[in-house]
């Protein structure tokens, strides 16, 4: 009963703001009160993901992984599913490729608490296997409800689930990567995944290309 009376006031609250304009507001409108607005969408969001099984990924997890990272980020990273550090502690990209993430993130003048990091799905897949299609699409929902929420000005995949969900692409991610496209009218520029870049160092000039034109149209974009 307190679970349903809780997500009865969060729903509330998200339809009241949205009655009157939050979204709308000028930018001198208090930062708590949009802030609220936003976390108490993804507080309901993750209630409801926790509470998913629409595939069968909940009966192995440990903790769900939903993302992290700030409500109001200009660019959100997606990769591909928790590795078993992520299924440990909750959190995304916290192991070796999360690491090396971090470093991306900081590498163009930004911290993780500035981006918002997710994955496609949320549960980790056995023993860190692929994706399946019937996951991907089972979960797929979960991903798109966060990026509408948060309306980044632009989302970098990493690596070939994350861009095969968003964009359909059939392509390898190799020839991909570097090129604008856009999701639902969002800047998305595909690149590798980190953990591809710890088994093949020499591939990270060519993510750093890809970080240097995503720095550069953040800077453009901050500027008007």
């Amino acid at each position: 009963m307190r679970t349903k009376t809780t997500r009865q006031a969060v729903q509330s609250l998200i339809a009241l703001e949205q009655a009157f304009g939050v979204e709308e507001l000028p930018i001198t409108m208090p930062q708590r009160r949009r802030d609220r607005s936003k976390h108490a969408q993804f507080a309901q969001l993750a209630e409801e993901a926790r509470a998913c099984t629409a595939c069968s990924l909940y009966r192995t997890r440990t903790q769900l992984v939903f993302g992290e990272g700030s409500p109001h980020a200009q660019l959100v990273f997606v990769g591909e599913a928790p590795g078993r550090e992520e299924d440990q502690q909750g959190r995304p990209f916290v192991g070796a490729a999360g690491q090396l993430l971090t470093k991306m993130i900081e590498a163009i003048g930004l911290k993780r608490e500035d981006v918002y990091i997710c994955n496609v799905l949320k549960d980790r897949p056995p023993n860190n296997r692929p994706p399946q299609p019937e996951e991907i699409a089972a979960c797929r929902h979960w991903l798109e409800a966060q990026l509408e929420i948060i309306q980044p000005r632009i989302i970098c995949t990493l690596g070939k689930y994350a861009a095969l969900t968003l964009l359909g692409a059939v392509e390898p991610i190799t020839q991909l990567r570097g090129t604008w496209t856009t999701w639902h009218g969002i800047a998305l520029m595909p690149t590798l995944h980190p953990a591809y870049l710890l088994r093949n160092p020499e591939a990270k000039k060519l993510v750093w290309q890809d970080l240097k034109r995503v720095r550069a149209r953040l800077t453009r974009a901050s500027t008007r």
